[in-house]
């Protein structure tokens, strides 16, 4: 027969874990953009940002803006200490896109728990509880991307994987740097996804890559707003007639309809990766 205390322990440890399981999930609430002025083409030095030290590692501020087609872009870069998660498990409307640049990171997507490391996008769908914790040894870097339209002010307030409106893409790790490439007459380019979101139209990323001396199509332009990260090489980018040369880690962000023109002036191929969002507000290709 069991003892009293046997039986209290027991009972404690079902209500414990019962408790844990009712933890509610924190609800991060939409604040517009901290700067007003709509965000216009711009490039970004790694080595100029500014590192804020945090309480879990380092943080580095890049945009906090509305552009001409979105509610708002923010964008910042998080280290995270060994051991140390981003924040509590929480969860929010608009859809948010990690980019691991090093590191081992665990990601909690609803509940589960997946790893990520250097190369792999994490994509988390509107109101899908998240968090990702630095697993590894040594500190673990990622690019955070918050493309926000005006949906999120009318989806429902419950995860995409709840709702899961078919055709939809769903929270996942994407492994960028082991999507097939396809050969071109200047390097290659490799699609790592193009989808519908709950609040995007379209969302793609795909990394090109240009061989030594090569460059791409003079004034190439696209209605959508684009992100792109130089991973390798030495890239020399020409944008409305501003050029800038862009080493690995370092990004800019293209405005629709920008005029641009790449070219790699290193001595190794230049690879960059590129991630687009097409929106209601996103203007049409000229001739539709």
């Amino acid at each position: 027969m069991k003892s009293l205390l046997q039986i209290l322990s027991a009972a404690c440890l079902v209500f414990f874990a019962a408790a844990a399981v009712a933890q509610p999930v924190v609800v991060n609430i939409y604040k517009p953009p901290t700067n007003p002025t709509p965000l216009l083409t711009t490039f970004v030095d790694w080595d100029a940002l500014a590192v804020k030290p945090s309480a879990v590692g380092e943080t580095r501020a890049v945009f906090d803006n509305p552009t001409a087609t979105l509610e708002k872009l923010e964008m910042h870069i998080t280290t995270l200490k060994p051991g140390m998660a981003s924040h509590p498990v929480h969860q929010h409307a608009w859809e948010e896109i990690l980019l691991v640049k090093e590191g081992d990171i665990e990601v909690s997507l609803n509940g589960k728990k997946q790893h990520a490391g250097p190369g792999n996008l994490i994509f988390y769908a509107s109101h899908d509880p998240h968090n990702a914790t630095n697993v590894g040894d040594k500190p673990a870097t990622y690019y955070v991307i918050n493309f926000v339209t005006d949906l999120i002010h009318t989806l429902p307030d419950k995860p995409a994987l709840e709702q899961a409106v078919p055709g939809m893409l769903p929270s996942g790790i994407f492994d960028c740097d082991h999507a097939a490439a396809t050969p071109s007459a200047t390097g290659s380019r490799a699609v790592v996804l193009n989808s519908p979101t709950l609040t995007f139209k379209q969302f793609s990323t795909h990394i090109s890559t240009l061989n030594v001396g090569q460059s791409t199509k003079p004034d190439v332009t696209d209605p959508g707003d684009e992100l792109f990260i130089v991973r390798a090489g030495l890239l020399e980018a020409s944008i409305n007639g501003i050029t800038c040369r862009l080493k690995a880690d370092s990004f800019f962000y293209c405005a629709p309809n920008d005029k641009r023109t790449f070219k790699n002036i290193g001595l190794t191929p230049a690879a960059y990766q590129v991630i687009k969002i097409v929106s209601a507000k996103t203007p049409k290709p000229p001739g539709e």
